[in-house]
């Protein structure tokens, strides 16, 4: 989309020049959770900001306003297609103008620096290239669409724990090279219309204060749009003197009214003030909140259907790791198949914290095979219980008891008892980040609802949230007591939080009434206006034993085991870094029962980051579909079936072993995380240390084969110049297929320490069987730089050029001279 004004615009400064400084420097902090002041004596309405992501949650988080829920950011990087990355931001971008939306917080361009990194599922990829690719497709996305897109967290954010304290040390090589890299496209080339400062310091600056805030981002990269805050990060007057232009959330936090007296005593330059509020103002021309400069919601670019872009974009982003040719399977050959594994059935679609939205409906790994094969007999077996903590309670077994229909009611009271808010919910899983109810004024919240449990035997109900609450069960006090949060992180306490039950003996198709009592004044607010709270049951206790065995009949009783495997909300969410890598539960052994059976097993792994997988030498297929979205169940059972590909790619290093893992410090110490790895993270690290991973960086199989001939590099190239690089690929299967090229480049001998090889370039072909093309890829001049204290520096002499299908794939090798 096309803004006619810039921060020049004499429009823009008419406007500016129309306002007091008390007006000015009120815009510069939020009107509340999500939105921005509006002035109307000038035409301004209000700036309406959503999270994503992954979707576009909108104003209030709430499952009677669904929202269109999009395979999470490593499924998206693993297609390895800038493409699909725009088409996913125009899509997310009509959800947004459907939701009112201006502004979606997004996209996450933090690198995998450590699989550890408990947001790692939220990011794109290890590679700063990579990503760099992929986050600017996004914005150009989002932007052509009329909304503005929010690259975060600026800057070297790529950890969990003490995120809101702790200084990250790194070298300004490093920064330049890998994590400023990882941003660099989405401001110069995708004019990114806003970007997020975050919560960590930098070298012993927080970010929000930063000189990296000026340069390079807008002395350097010419960033003309707003730096908005992470919520609570601006944390004093000093990052009003910075590169800081708007503080979220409001109407309250450190500038205000100091800031006006930091003004009148020349603290502060008001020059200082009408830049920022110019950036806000431009920023309102572009998503149509200014009168006069465009319409205030432009019509879509291209609008596609968003559910049938989910599966695909699903597909696009699943690796097949492993096939010993079962796949794709036969329908005509199929009596039954057995479906096993707990995220089978309740899948996850999406990873926690922030990031999550409430859509309509997720199509389960097991609803997507049933559809897809009607004359199949398809049976299931958990065969091992992943859930950890509190999970709601399913819709169509909960009655509110005031409308008599499916839900829960919730009643917000003041101190005496008296009713303040009702509402009727269609969940029982609740989170509130601003909207309108009295999150900060009521004295207590009050969930009732009748369940009707559909097996037989003991659970334990309650519910999970930070502070004091009381269970009733059938009008009977059962429990009181008090969750105490765990850490002092708003991800962890409110989204992943602890729980309060007790046990209960039910039998199935008898009606339970459900009361939970909540003090609100009895918990840490880490941020006012934002609660959670879920009512609901924690895991039956089984015999794990038995739950595989179980699993295992049913599997020697099939033609073909599909077991899903995953994590769950305790070990992929914000707020908290990972402590290991295994699958959580029994999964491991649940694995190797069913393939222990002989019946060809296919593993499905639902997560969104790394995970071990010891017996991946004992199964007949290995599929990662990630957190693959709303339709993730039909684009597996495509993927299965072969109606499509496995389109994706590995962006990020499998390990065998945790040990095995050369960056996996993610813990500060005395406040700070040290990355002195340098430039060496992800594959870079791995041939650094020679440790060979269970599948390495661009790795994926598809349902075809592949040549690669012909490869043509200049044999000179100027430094600073762009070069290309030629070949020809030939499919050579039977069907169509996507391949994706991976161009390295690596120094012999070097004055500067260099990673055994670099990603220069990438390129998706896509072509049918026994056919051959062609393929130019640009080669970036900046691809052969390093960062020096004085700048980008171009070391001539001869770079080995490495061209295959991952970093350790790569058949074709020539080399290319870079001279002055």
């Amino acid at each position: 989309m096309h803004c006619p004004v810039d921060l020049d615009s004499p429009e823009l400064h008419k406007l500016l020049d129309a306002l007091s400084l008390e007006a000015k420097v009120r815009l510069l902090t939020g009107r509340d959770f999500w939105t921005t002041w509006p002035i109307d004596k000038i035409g301004l309405r209000r700036i309406l900001v959503s999270d994503g992501p992954s979707g576009v949650r909108g104003e209030v988080w709430d499952e009677r306003d669904p929202s269109l829920n999009l395979p999470s950011a490593t499924a998206l990087a693993s297609s390895w297609d800038p493409e699909v990355a725009r088409r996913y931001g125009n899509v997310l971008a009509v959800e947004a103008r459907r939701k009112g939306v201006d502004v979606v917080l997004g996209p996450t361009i933090n690198l995998h620096r450590s699989p550890l990194s408990g947001r790692h599922f939220e990011a794109f990829s290890e590679d700063p290239v990579l990503t760099a690719d992929l986050a600017a497709g996004y914005v150009r996305g989002l932007q052509e669409n009329g909304v503005g897109a929010t690259p975060k967290h600026y800057i070297a954010n790529d950890y969990e724990t003490e995120r809101f304290t702790a200084s990250t040390e790194v070298s300004e090589r490093a920064l330049r090279e890998l994590y400023l890299t990882a941003f660099e496209k989405a401001v110069t080339e995708a004019r990114a219309w806003l970007v997020m400062s975050s919560y960590n310091a930098v070298n012993g600056v927080p970010a929000t204060e930063n000189e990296l805030l000026r340069m390079p981002l807008k002395d350097e990269w010419g960033f003309d749009g707003v730096v908005i805050s992470d919520w609570t990060a601006v944390r004093s007057l000093a990052s009003a003197a910075a590169g800081q232009d708007l503080v979220m959330p409001g109407p309250n936090g450190p500038w205000g009214a100091a800031l006006v007296d930091a003004v009148d005593d020349g603290r502060v330059p008001e020059a200082e003030i009408d830049r920022k509020v110019l950036r806000i103002l431009l920023l309102a021309a572009r998503v149509g909140a200014l009168e006069g400069f465009g319409p205030a919601r432009p019509e879509p670019v291209g609008p596609e259907d968003g559910t049938a872009f989910a599966r695909e974009a699903a597909a696009e982003g699943t690796v097949l790791l492993a096939n010993d040719g079962i796949l794709p399977l036969d329908p005509a050959r199929l009596r039954k198949v057995a479906v096993v594994g707990h995220n089978a059935w309740h899948a996850r679609s999406q990873g926690g914290g922030s990031a999550t939205v409430l859509p309509e409906k997720v199509v389960t790994p097991l609803d997507g095979i049933r559809a897809a094969l009607p004359g199949t007999e398809v049976t299931y077996s958990i065969g091992a219980v992943v859930q950890h903590g509190i999970a709601e309670l399913p819709l169509d077994r909960i009655v509110n008891p005031a409308t008599g229909e499916h839900g829960m009611l919730v009643r917000f009271l003041d101190a005496d008892g008296a009713e303040l808010h009702r509402e009727n919910r269609l969940s029982t899983a609740l989170i509130y980040f601003g909207g309108d109810a009295p999150i900060t004024s009521a004295s207590a919240i009050e969930l009732s609802l009748t369940w009707t449990p559909d097996t037989t035997g003991e659970v334990r109900l309650g519910f999970a949230s930070v502070g004091r609450g009381r269970v009733h069960i059938d009008g009977e006090l059962r429990r009181e007591d008090t969750a105490e949060a765990v850490g002092q992180d708003l991800g962890a306490s409110l989204l992943s939080p602890p729980s309060i039950t007790t046990p209960l003996a039910v039998t199935a198709g008898t009606p339970v009434d459900v009361r939970v009592e909540f003090d609100m004044t009895s918990g840490e607010r880490a941020m006012d206006g934002a609660f959670g709270i879920t009512v609901g049951a924690e895991p039956v206790e089984a015999d794990s034993g038995q739950l595989i065995a179980e699993a295992a009949r049913a599997a020697a009783d099939a033609d073909v085991a599909v077991v899903v495997v995953g994590t769950n909300a305790q070990v992929e969410s914000e707020g908290f870094d990972r402590t290991g890598l295994d699958l959580p539960g029994r999964q491991d052994d649940l694995v190797r029962g069913v393939a222990a059976t002989g019946t060809p097993t296919v593993v499905v792994v639902n997560s969104g980051s790394p995970v071990l997988l010891p017996w991946r030498d004992e199964v007949s297929a290995l599929l990662v579909p990630y957190f693959g979205g709303q339709a993730m169940g039909d684009a597996l059972a495509d993927v299965l079936l072969g109606v499509v590909e496995p389109g994706g790619r590995l962006p990020t290093t499998w390990p065998k072993h945790l040990d095995d893992v050369p960056v996996s410090d993610v813990t500060p110490i005395d406040g700070e995380l040290r990355y002195d790895e340098g430039i060496h993270i992800g594959y870079r690290a791995w041939l650094r240390t020679g440790t060979e991973p269970a599948f390495p960086f661009g790795s994926g199989l598809g349902y075809t084969s592949w040549r690669l001939t012909d490869l043509q590099v200049q044999p000179r190239i100027t430094a600073g110049e762009d070069g290309e690089v030629r070949l020809t690929v030939t499919n050579d299967g039977a069907r169509a297929g996507k391949q994706v090229i991976q161009v390295y480049l690596s120094r012999a001998t070097s004055s500067v320490d260099r990673p055994a090889r670099w990603l220069a370039a990438h390129s998706v072909v896509r072509i049918g069987a026994g056919e051959s093309v062609a393929v130019t890829i640009p080669l970036p001049g900046r691809a052969f730089a390093d960062w020096r204290p004085h700048g980008w520096t171009y070391e001539t002499g001869r770079f080995d050029v490495l061209v295959g299908t991952s970093v350790s794939d790569l058949p074709l090798t020539t080399s290319t001279t870079l001279e002055d």
